[in-house]
Parts: structure tokens; sequence; C-alpha cells
């Protein structure tokens, strides 16, 4: 009993072959039988890679969570008033003056709302991780987060280029030159959403080698 369990604990393969004895000393007496175990190879242990990849997925998920966080945030926050001869004349740079931005702050609020909701699925492929339903999931809203992420963080780039380089065709000033304080902030945030939708990349590729091993 302790045998067999240690073998199938091992991963080992183990065939019953019966080997028959005669015996030569007694005539007549039965042929004994002796039961011995050939053993094939040993299986290398695939749960405990499949393990790994799990625990770095769960802990890349929480770094996008905190990029795509902040990434909001800033933008949502950002906000400067440019006082000309009085105070009551005033020019402001909001972020819901341009559409663009709206758009990069609504996309990465859902990306980041859905990889909170994520987190459960991630940890269910760390206790199991020979599972591939979840890991099926995971893979296809993954590739849907990534998409809009990288929709908002391109248009919302675009944007941020025509604010500090301006376009002469169009006689479009450089508005950067002005709101300085404007500028730097929606630049921080286009960067941190670029930096989630690397970060949603290496989760794409890490669901797809796992699921490639089953």
């Amino acid at each position: 009993m302790d045998s067999s369990r240690s073998s199938k604990e091992s991963g080992d393969i183990a065939i019953p072959v019966r080997e028959v004895t005669s015996s030569k000393s007694v005539k007549g007496a039965p042929p004994i039988v002796a039961a011995t175990t050939v053993r094939l190879g040993q299986q290398p242990p695939v749960g405990g890679w499949k393990r790994g990849v799990g625990i770095i997925d769960l802990i890349l998920r929480i770094c996008a969570i905190t990029a795509t966080l902040a990434a909001a945030a800033v933008m949502g926050t950002t906000s400067q008033n440019l006082q000309f001869f009085t105070r009551f004349f005033q020019f402001q740079a909001s972020y819901d003056d341009f559409p663009t931005f709206t758009f990069f702050l609504v996309g990465n609020v859902i990306t980041c709302v859905y990889l909170l909701l994520s987190l459960p699925l991630s940890i269910v492929c760390i206790i199991r991780p020979h599972i591939v339903g979840a890991r099926m999931l995971l893979l296809l809203f993954d590739t849907l987060a990534l998409a809009l992420t990288m929709a908002a963080a391109s248009a919302a780039a675009a944007i941020v280029y025509l604010a500090h380089n301006g376009n002469p065709n169009t006689n479009w000033p450089a508005l950067c030159q002005q709101f300085n304080e404007f500028c730097p902030r929606v630049s921080g945030a286009v960067v941190g959403s670029f930096l989630a939708t690397a970060i949603l990349v290496a989760l794409i590729v890490l669901s797809a080698a796992a699921l490639r091993r089953n």
C-alpha cells in the first residue's frame, strides 16, 4: 500500500509483472508467483509551473489596477485657470473640455473595475492551476480591456501631442505654453495608461502560454 501510494505521488507509471519460479527440490510443488513493479519513468509536475504563472498573473493585475486608477484619478482632477488683467476674466482648461480626455477617463475606469472583478478568477487559477474555463474567460476579457485601454490612451496621446506642439497648418497654437500645469498632468495620465496597456499584453501572453500547455 505504501509503495503504490508513493509511486502515485511521484508520478511514476507502475506495471505489475508476474514472475514465475519453479522449485526443483520438491517434485510436484506448485510454482511460486512473485509480483514485481517495472517503472517506465517519472512525469514532470506541471501544476507547480502553472501555479507560478497564476501568482505572476495576480501580481500583474494588481499593478495594472494601480496604473489605471492613477491615470483616471490624475485626469479627472486636472484643471487650470489663467488670469488676465482682472480676476473676473479667466481662461480655464479642464479635462471635460476635451471629449477625448473624457473618453480616456471612462475607458480607464472601466478597465480598472474589470481588473478588480477579475482578481477572484486569478486566485482560482492559483488554487486550481489546471482549470481551463477561468483562464479562457480571463484571456477573452483581458483582450477586450486591452483594446479599450489602448484606444483611450492613443486618442489622448494625440491630443497631448497637439497641446505640446500645436499645428501651424491649422493655426492651432501650442496650449502648453500657457497652461504649464495642465499639460504635465495629462501627459502623466497618458503614460500611466500606456503602462497599464503593456501589463495587459503581458497578462494575455501568460494566459495563452498556460492554455497552450494544457
